[in-house]
């Protein structure tokens, strides 16, 4: 997954204007107690981050 495919899944989710703030401030346990912007400023994937961020907000399956 491509971060530009990344930002548009969160957009959709919570907003062009609240994703990154929530990205910046919400720690995510699947990313072991990081916010999303801190998993991917130290080299996760994408595709990683998206799964973790997929299961903290109980997103259908379809989201995946």
């Amino acid at each position: 997954m491509r971060l530009t495919e990344f930002w548009d899944r969160m957009d959709r989710h919570l907003g062009p204007a609240y994703s990154r703030t929530w990205a910046e401030t919400q720690v995510v346990s699947g990313l072991g107690g990081r916010t999303v912007a801190e998993a991917l400023a130290q080299g996760e994937h994408a595709k990683t981050v998206w799964r973790a961020v997929w299961a903290h907000l109980q997103l259908p399956a379809s989201e995946r």
